[in-house]
């Protein structure tokens, strides 16, 4: 299964591995859309992302170092994910990816093809084209896709490195609309499974790795958010929690309460009322003294003047 890569519970030893390159990190970071590149570059050290995006169409190929959000991360030991965004078919994007390559961005490519201006959803058969194309072209590929458990099975079976199933429409902050399926995609996927888009708060990333999830792929919400350093760092905290959760296996939901406490074996002191008293009087359990009270009836028991009991005649049982 995709997600249990590593077991370690306190963080040491659980890196993600995609393409073969080993990540501390599961939180992804976009660069657009945020207010100024120093606040860029502040988000980026409080997400303590390794992987950063960017749209290929944004960069000046020609000067890619020069690139306004590029400059300030070369050499600083980021792994490059070009997108496709944009593309709007399989030529288009493979296109755009071995032109990233070309200009030495990198041999990653986040496949991203849009079918719907409106809702920006991913063309899932243009999608799987370009997939297999760059696989045979020797890219590492991340198709972003739909919440398709099936779809996301062929775009393994394709060769992706890790698929990018979308908690909701790109931007719309509106959390996981599916869970049911991220979670059947994160149980049966081999490879990495990265939740991409639609999140929208630190509490829609912890649902999301609890599923299931190996990492987390962010831009608007921290882009956007009120204090975008603060966010990206709730961000990576929601991540490590999710994680850890996950790893440590929470308790099943039930339909009626249990209580924390165990009764079993437990004494019960006598002075209260019911079958507590009559417990603690004739040495029987809670079970047993409820059964001797409704068999005694009120016949069959006397009541003692001024402190409320009802204990049986006798304590034959």
């Amino acid at each position: 299964m995709a997600t249990m890569e590593g077991q370690a519970h306190d963080g040491i030893g659980d890196e993600l591995i995609i393409g073969g390159k080993s990540l501390r990190s599961r939180f992804f970071l976009g660069t657009g859309r945020f207010p100024s590149p120093a606040v860029f570059r502040m988000a980026l050290e409080a997400s303590a992302a390794e992987v950063v995006t960017f749209a290929v169409r944004r960069v000046n190929l020609d000067y890619a170092e020069d690139d306004a959000i590029l400059q300030h991360m070369d050499g600083s030991g980021y792994t490059y994910l070009p997108n496709t965004s944009g593309a709007g078919n399989a030529d288009e994007a493979v296109r755009i990816a071995k032109l990233a390559r070309a200009a030495g961005l990198s041999d990653w490519i986040k496949v991203e093809i849009s079918a719907h201006p409106r809702t920006l959803l991913p063309d899932p058969i243009e999608t799987l084209r370009a997939t297999e194309r760059l696989v045979r072209e020797g890219f590492v590929v991340l198709p972003y896709t739909s919440d398709d458990p099936i779809l996301c099975r062929r775009l393994e079976e394709a060769g992706a490195a890790a698929v990018m199933p979308g908690g909701a429409p790109i931007g719309t902050g509106l959390g996981l609309l599916n869970p049911y399926n991220l979670g059947l995609i994160a149980e049966e996927a081999g490879v990495p499974v990265i939740v991409d888009a639609g999140i929208g708060s630190a509490a829609d990333i912890v649902q999301a790795m609890e599923l299931g999830a190996s990492g987390i792929l962010v831009n608007t919400p921290v882009a956007k958010a009120l204090d975008p350093v603060g966010m990206a760092r709730a961000m990576r905290l929601a991540v490590e929690a999710g994680r850890l959760s996950y790893l440590s296996g929470r308790i099943p939901k039930r339909r009626y309460a249990s209580a924390s406490s165990e009764t079993e074996g437990v004494s019960v002191l006598p002075g209260g009322n019911g079958e507590g008293r009559y417990a603690a009087a004739y040495g029987v359990s809670n079970a047993e003294a409820a059964h001797g009270r409704q068999a005694a009836g009120p016949a069959g028991s006397r009541a003692k003047a001024g402190d409320g009991s009802d204990w049986p005649e006798s304590g034959t049982r």
